[in-house]
C-alpha cells in the first residue's frame, strides 16, 4: 500500500512536550504542508524545492517572537524536530537535498 503524505506525522515531539504551544506548533506545521502541496504538485525541480523550502524555514523563523511571548522557543527539541519533519518530507518525495542544506536558512 502506497504510503501517502496525508499520513505524515508532522512535528511529533513538539506536539507531545508542553513546553511547544499546539497552536504555535500547528503554524510551524502550516509552513511545512505548504512545502509538501508543492511537492504534492509534482515539483522536481532542486532549486525551486529549495526555495519553497528557504520561504517555510523564513516563515518559521518569524514565529519566534510569538513563542517567546509564548514562554517558548524552538530550542534543541523543537530543532530537532523541525529537522526530522523536513527530513521525512524529502524522503517521501525522494527529494535529494540534504537536511542540513534543507534547513540552512533557520536561525533557531
Amino acid at each position: 500500500m502506497k504510503k501517502l503524505s496525508s499520513d505524515f506525522e508532522y512535528l511529533k515531539d513538539m506536539y507531545m512536550d508542553g513546553y511547544f504551544p499546539n497552536f504555535l506548533v500547528d503554524k510551524v506545521k502550516a509552513e511545512l504542508v505548504k512545502v509538501v502541496e508543492f511537492l504534492e504538485q509534482g515539483n522536481q525541480d532542486i532549486e525551486e524545492i529549495q526555495l519553497k523550502l528557504n520561504s517555510a524555514i523564513h516563515a518559521i523563523n518569524d514565529l519566534a517572537e510569538e513563542f517567546d511571548e509564548n514562554d517558548s522557543e524552538i530550542e534543541t527539541v523543537g530543532r530537532e524536530s523541525i529537522a526530522q519533519t523536513v527530513e521525512d518530507i524529502l524522503a517521501f518525495f525522494d527529494i535529494e537535498i540534504d537536511t542540513e542544506v534543507a534547513i540552512r536558512e533557520r536561525d533557531w
